[in-house]
């Protein structure tokens, strides 16, 4: 979308270690801003848990926003891809289960990333400004110009899709963001792959009969 990390060239040897570096450094980012908040997070501590030298962390991120900017472009760049793809000649009974899989998906391996986007919007996202610009209206328009579609073609249901959009961001986000309460609930550590998975289908059945797209 708006702010992405730099895109290099994955064919080369150098463009392979490159992005395999910000990568690294990116997931070791995500459990020290997790932790330790931007403001208690550094960069010494992001190097160390990434097992890299504090000047390689600076080589790929200038500073410590960069990189807080860069762990949010990550997370929202990966949920923006799965929803960028719909187009109107699609099924939704086809494309919405494969998509609410990916985000239950996307909630249990980024889950640290999760939390940290969910902090910064209701600390009133200060930091991406830039990115709910006139932009991501644009863009946000553009999904739900293909659910209409949809409702005039019969395949789903004259509903509202903004709102539909914001109750599958909701559910199933919810498993990353309060995966502490879901687990204490279930009297578990942790959810695991069968909670996910049960997860993942209950929300496909309540939301594809709910929109019509399940007939």
């Amino acid at each position: 979308m708006l702010f992405n990390i730099e895109s290099h060239q994955h064919d080369k040897p150098v463009g392979r270690i490159r992005k395999q570096n910000e990568t690294l450094i990116i997931r070791a980012a995500e459990v020290e801003f997790a932790e330790r908040g931007f403001a208690g997070a550094s960069m010494s501590a992001i190097a160390q848990r990434a097992g890299l030298p504090k000047a390689n962390i600076h080589y790929y991120f200038k500073n410590k926003m960069g990189l807080y900017i860069a762990v949010l472009s990550n997370i929202i760049d990966i949920w923006d891809a799965s929803l960028s793809d719909f187009t109107e000649d699609d099924d939704p009974s086809e494309v919405l289960p494969e998509y609410i899989r990916q985000k239950i998906a996307f909630a249990r391996e980024y889950s640290l990333a999760s939390r940290i986007f969910a902090a910064e919007i209701i600390s009133g996202a200060n930091n991406m400004k830039a990115y709910f610009s006139d932009n991501y209206h644009l863009w946000f328009a553009g999904r739900v110009a293909v659910f209409r579609k949809w409702i005039e073609q019969g395949k789903i249901d004259a509903i509202t899709p903004e709102h539909l959009l914001f109750m599958i961001w909701s559910t199933t986000q919810h498993y990353s963001d309060f995966s502490v309460q879901i687990a204490a609930a279930l009297n578990k550590k942790e959810p695991d792959e069968q909670d996910y998975a049960a997860a993942a289908e209950t929300l496909i059945h309540v939301i594809m009969k709910g929109c019509g797209a399940l007939k």
